[in-house]
C-alpha cells in the first residue's frame, strides 16, 4: 500500500462522514485557539506591566518612610510612627556617586480653580528633577525652575486634563490658578501621557516642593524618586540611599528602598508563571479534543466493520490497517490545529481592535507547543480505535456488513 493510497483512503474516510468529522475539527481548533489566545493574553500583560514600570522612569529607586518587613516580635505601640522624609534627606542623598538625580515627592489633592471652572486635582510637589526622573514632557512652556529648594515660587505646571478642564481651547500660560487658598501662575503644560500603574498624571498640578509643604502644611515627604548612573550602579545607590539615611536618622533602618528592577522581576516571574497556567488550563480543552476523536472513531468503527473485512480479505495486513487508523486520526488533529490557528489569528485581531493600546504578543512556544499537543494528543488517541479496527477478523467483519 503505497502513502498515496493511505491518504487518500484517510481523505475519502474524512469527507465521507462531514458532521462527524466537523465536530471533531471543532473541538480541537477551539482547543488550540484557547492556548495561543490565552498564552498571548498572559504575555501581553507581562508587555504592559514592563511599559508600565518602564514609563515610571529608568533605573529608579523609590524610597519610602517606614520599614518593611515582618518579624516575630509585637506590632509597634499606638502612635508609633516611622520617622519622615524630609527635603533635607532627599538632598543628602545627591551626594552619593552612584545617584544620578533625587526629586523629592509630596502629593496631596487639593480644589484648583481658574476663570469659574474648580475641580478636585492631584497636586504634586516636587523640583526640577522630577522632570528627566519620571520621562514627563513638556507640550508648552516650561518646567518647574532648577534653583534653591526651600523657595517657595508661587508657579505651576498643569496636566494635559488639568489644564483642558479649567482653560479648554485657550492658552494657560502666564494665567493663574487658585490651589487652595494659594494663587500660582501657570508657566507651562504637559504632553498628554496614558495612566502610569493606577496614577493619572494627565490631571495633577506640578508646584515646587516649598510650595506644597506650605500649602498643605507638612514637612513630610510622601516619596523621594532616585534615578541611579547606569544600570550597573542601581544596587550601589540603593546601598548609598540607605547608608545616608540611617546616618541622618541615628543609626536607625527606618526607611524602605524599593529598586525598579526588583519591582519588575517580580511581576515578570508572577505573570510568566500565570501565562504558563492559563496555557495549561487551555491545554486541558485538547485533551477533551482527542478523547471525543477517540470516541467518535470507536463508534465509526463498528459502522465500517464491512469497510474493514474487505481491506482485509483483499490482503491487508494488521499492520496496514493499524497505519490507516492513526493516519486518519492524525490527519484530523493537524486539519484541526490548523484550522485552530486560524480561529486564534481571528480572535487576536478582533482583541487589538477593540483594545489598541494592549500590547497582544503571541509568545514564541505558544503556536508550536499548541500544534504539537493537538497533533499528538490526536494521535495518542487514535491508538486504541486503530488497534481495534487492526484486530478485526475479515470474515466476522464481512459477515456483518
Amino acid at each position: 500500500m503505497r502513502t498515496t493510497d493511505v491518504v487518500g483512503f484517510c481523505r475519502r474516510a474524512v469527507s465521507g462522514y462531514p458532521l462527524r468529522s466537523g465536530l471533531m475539527l471543532l473541538a480541537m481548533a477551539i482547543g488550540v485557539a484557547s492556548v495561543v489566545v490565552l498564552s498571548t493574553l498572559g504575555e501581553g500583560t507581562r508587555r504592559y506591566v514592563a511599559n508600565q514600570f518602564s514609563s515610571l522612569g529608568t533605573h529608579l529607586l523609590i524610597v519610602l518612610p517606614g520599614r518593611s518587613e515582618t518579624t516575630g516580635g509585637p506590632p509597634p505601640m499606638m502612635g508609633q510612627t516611622p520617622r519622615d522624609l524630609t527635603v533635607q534627606d532627599a538632598m543628602a542623598l545627591a551626594r552619593s556617586t552612584a545617584v544620578r538625580r533625587v526629586a523629592p515627592l509630596v502629593v496631596g489633592s487639593a480644589p484648583v480653580s481658574a476663570g469659574g471652572r474648580q475641580r478636585e486635582i492631584t497636586i504634586l510637589g516636587s523640583t526640577a528633577e522630577l522632570l528627566p526622573v519620571r520621562h514627563l514632557a513638556m507640550a508648552h512652556g516650561r518646567f518647574i525652575p532648577a534653583g534653591e529648594i526651600f523657595r517657595a515660587e508661587a508657579v505651576c505646571v498643569l496636566g494635559y486634563q488639568a489644564r483642558k478642564e479649567l482653560f479648554g481651547s485657550r492658552s494657560p500660560l502666564g494665567r493663574f490658578v487658585r490651589i487652595g487658598e494659594r494663587r500660582f501662575r501657570v508657566i507651562g503644560t504637559l504632553t498628554q501621557k496614558g495612566q502610569s500603574l493606577g496614577a493619572d498624571i494627565n490631571d495633577v498640578a506640578i508646584i515646587p516642593v516649598a510650595s506644597a509643604t506650605a500649602l498643605f502644611n507638612t514637612e513630610s515627604l510622601f516619596r523621594i524618586l532616585v534615578q541611579a548612573r547606569n544600570r550597573d550602579a542601581v544596587s550601589r545607590a540603593k546601598r548609598n540611599v540607605q547608608e545616608i539615611i540611617r546616618d541622618r536618622h541615628d543609626g536607625e533602618d527606618d526607611v524602605t528602598v524599593i529598586t525598579q528592577d526588583a519591582l519588575l522581576a517580580t511581576f515578570d516571574r508572577i505573570l510568566r508563571t500565570l501565562t504558563l497556567a492559563v496555557a495549561g488550563i487551555a491545554a486541558i480543552s485538547l485533551a477533551v479534543a482527542g478523547i471525543l476523536i477517540m470516541n467518535v472513531m470507536l463508534v465509526a468503527i463498528s459502522q465500517r466493520t464491512g469497510e474493514i473485512g474487505l481491506l482485509k480479505a483483499l490482503g491487508a495486513t494488521h499492520t496496514q490497517v493499524l497505519i490507516l487508523f492513526l493516519v486518519e486520526s492524525t490527519i484530523l488533529s493537524i486539519v484541526g490545529a490548523a484550522a485552530g490557528m486560524l480561529l486564534a489569528a481571528g480572535g487576536l485581531l478582533v482583541l487589538q481592535e477593540w483594545f489598541p493600546s494592549f500590547p497582544l504578543a503571541v509568545p514564541w512556544w505558544s503556536p508550536a507547543a499548541a500544534i504539537a499537543t493537538a497533533v499528538s494528543t490526536g494521535t495518542l488517541f487514535g491508538i486504541l480505535p486503530a488497534r481495534r479496527a487492526a484486530r478485526l477478523d475479515s470474515v466476522a467483519a464481512l459477515a456483518e456488513k
